[in-house]
């Protein structure tokens, strides 16, 4: 993929404050259905918001989703809101707001740290960044 123009990137604690903030602004969770049933989702409810969910990559193959531009198309999404991806540790949501910017979308952004965060030196995540670290509202569904 090349390397395209995005509204950057934003900690998952400065999502959260956009998504409180602001009330067009979207989270979307582009991980696999796997990573939603066994890891978690974030909560919004005490927003009065839903996260919407469209995997970038198909579990178990990993192949790109080649509807995800298609499926988010039809959200009902407003070319000027805030659009916020969210993955595991930012590197598919990066590539998910760099989609979406090309057809138009100006203000999409990256969680960096993503969901779980990166992997520390023992390789579990959670523990650096991401938003279960930042202590933000999720559940287990």
């Amino acid at each position: 993929m090349t390397d395209q123009t995005y509204a950057g990137d934003i900690s998952p604690r400065e999502c959260w404050n956009l998504l409180s903030t602001d009330e067009q602004a979207v989270l979307i969770d582009v991980r696999t259905d796997a990573e939603f049933s066994f890891v978690g989702v974030a909560d919004l409810s005490g927003l009065g918001k839903k996260t919407v969910y469209v995997s970038w990559l198909f579990y178990p193959s990993m192949d790109l989703n080649p509807d995800f531009t298609a499926t988010l198309s039809q959200q009902n999404l407003q070319k000027d809101q805030s659009l916020l991806f969210l993955c595991r540790s930012g590197v598919r949501s990066k590539h998910a707001a760099i989609a979406m910017s090309a057809l138009g979308f100006s203000k999409c952004y990256n969680v960096a740290g993503g969901f779980e965060g990166d992997k520390d030196e023992t390789l579990h995540r959670a523990s650096r960044n991401g938003w279960k670290h930042a202590n933000l509202p999720w559940v287990q569904e």
